[in-house]
């Protein structure tokens, strides 16, 4: 069995739910839209999960990102429990 960058990579819901806002034809176009929203983050936490999923994506081939299946990940606190 072939190994590949892709399982490393992880998204975390936060990161997933900010690359389903911008446009996913490609990784380049992702890229593209993430780095351009970059100056509009006020808050850190957003800036940082914004630079994390670019990082991630800069590390994936364009073909690795294509197999990629990409859904809102939705968040639900009823269904956490504490650790």
């Amino acid at each position: 069995m072939m190994s590949s960058i892709m399982d490393s990579i992880v998204f975390t819901v936060e990161e997933e739910n900010l690359i389903y806002i911008f446009d996913t034809t490609s990784r380049d176009a992702l890229i593209a839209g993430i780095r351009r929203a970059l100056p509009d983050f006020d808050d850190p936490e957003l800036r940082g999960i914004a630079e994390s999923a670019i990082n991630k994506l800069e590390a994936m081939t364009s073909a690795e990102f294509s197999a990629l299946t990409l859904s809102p990940a939705y968040h639900n606190d009823d269904d956490e429990t504490e650790v």
